[in-house]
């Protein structure tokens, strides 16, 4: 048996590189500074840095010409098939917060209300009452309010992460659509 020894640890995705990776994607057309991903991302350069450096390895963001790129198809491959394993929904009680899910712009159009609760991320600033659905980072609520895109692609991920079926493939779709 021959024996490899290394002292390199396996890299491993955390949510915040998925959410900087996500940014990035929506906002393709703009050149945007670690600073500048730090504070509308509500997290440190120094966190934006390591998260673009551990989605650059998982093949999520490409440098190229000296900016970040997202790589659409990889992500759209992650969140379809990978993200509800790699970062499970946990549901809570009944919180105030921000929607998600079929409760978000880009879901309800699709789905009646009715009496149940929706989901929600947990958020003193929030207007909506149900749920609680621990979003992918802390800091999601206050990106998606300052980045309706953001908000839009995210609502999509959680509905991938904790919806039914019928709520995942219409998720799929719509997310498609924002990512190509």
């Amino acid at each position: 048996m021959v024996r490899i020894v290394t002292r390199q640890k396996q890299p491993v995705l955390k949510p915040q590189d998925l959410l900087v990776a996500l940014k990035i994607a929506v906002n393709e057309n703009r050149i945007i500074t670690f600073a500048e991903l730090g504070h509308e991302l509500s997290m440190s350069a120094s966190e934006v840095y390591a998260a673009t450096q551990r989605a650059v390895m998982s093949r999520l963001v490409i440098r190229e010409d000296g900016q970040l790129r997202a790589v659409r198809l990889s992500l759209q491959e992650f969140i379809l098939h990978g993200v509800k394993y790699v970062f499970p929904a946990l549901e809570g009680g009944i919180t105030r917060g921000m929607a998600t899910g079929i409760a978000a712009p880009p879901l309800k159009k699709f789905f009646a209300q009715y009496e149940a609760l929706n989901p929600v991320w947990p958020d003193p600033q929030g207007e909506e009452r149900g749920l609680s659905l621990q979003p992918l980072y802390p800091s999601v609520p206050f990106a998606a309010r300052a980045d309706f895109q953001l908000y839009e692609v995210l609502a999509l991920v959680d509905a991938l992460r904790a919806g039914a079926a019928r709520e995942r493939e219409i998720a799929a779709s719509e997310l498609m659509e924002r990512l190509s």
